[in-house]
């Protein structure tokens, strides 16, 4: 099966540089605007097209670009939910490396197990979207899950063994479409990003 993953518009968090991970913000008008710009192909626009199931991260922000994109309401999917940024959320990447320095730098190098404080790992993440990869790999239609940049990455490590340590092997652009092939085994393989 075929599952089309697209992140959320930006929010104002998103555009001030913040780690956004649980807290519920909403789009930006500026990212409402560019969603609404968005072209999807055909196989996965709207609801004209009953071949793709939506589905989304319950956050607003997911919730609200799939409804913008598919013009229905998506069914709630909590793997789809971004990662747990626990106490760093909020604050920008300069800021977490000025204030936490050497604990910072090593945490960052631990990649896949890289841990906020009361957080979630890009492990944990990739562990969960992939159990739910698992469980829907014999649906028959294709499946579009709005989703955050950090599930999105999850699902690269997947399907590429990437270990976060070093750049990616695909740069995955915001504003567009990544779709990955999922076998009935739960195996995952990428089919087309950007």
């Amino acid at each position: 099966m075929i599952v089309a993953f697209l992140r959320h518009g930006s929010t104002a968090w998103n555009e001030e540089g913040r780690m956004q991970g649980r807290r519920d913000i909403p789009l930006s008008e500026r990212g409402r605007a560019a969603v609404r710009a968005w072209r999807l192909p055909v196989a996965f626009a709207g609801p004209a097209t009953a071949s793709a199931k939506w589905l989304s991260s319950p956050l607003s922000r997911a919730v609200e670009t799939a409804e913008i994109l598919s013009g229905g309401v998506p069914q709630h999917e909590p793997a789809l939910i971004e990662m747990d940024w626990g106490q760093w959320e909020g604050f920008g990447l300069d800021e977490l490396r000025r204030r936490f320095g050497d604990e910072f730098a090593r945490n960052e190098a631990a990649g896949l197990n890289f841990r906020p404080p009361g957080g979630e790992s890009p492990r944990d993440v990739r562990d969960r979207v992939v159990r739910w990869l698992g469980e829907i790999a014999a649906r028959p239609e294709p499946v579009v899950a709005v989703t955050h940049k950090g599930v999105l990455r999850a699902v690269l490590a997947a399907a590429t063994g990437w270990d976060m340590t070093c750049k990616p092997p695909i740069r995955l652009q915001s504003g567009a479409l990544h779709r990955f092939d999922v076998d009935t085994a739960g195996r995952i393989s990428v089919a087309e990003c950007n």
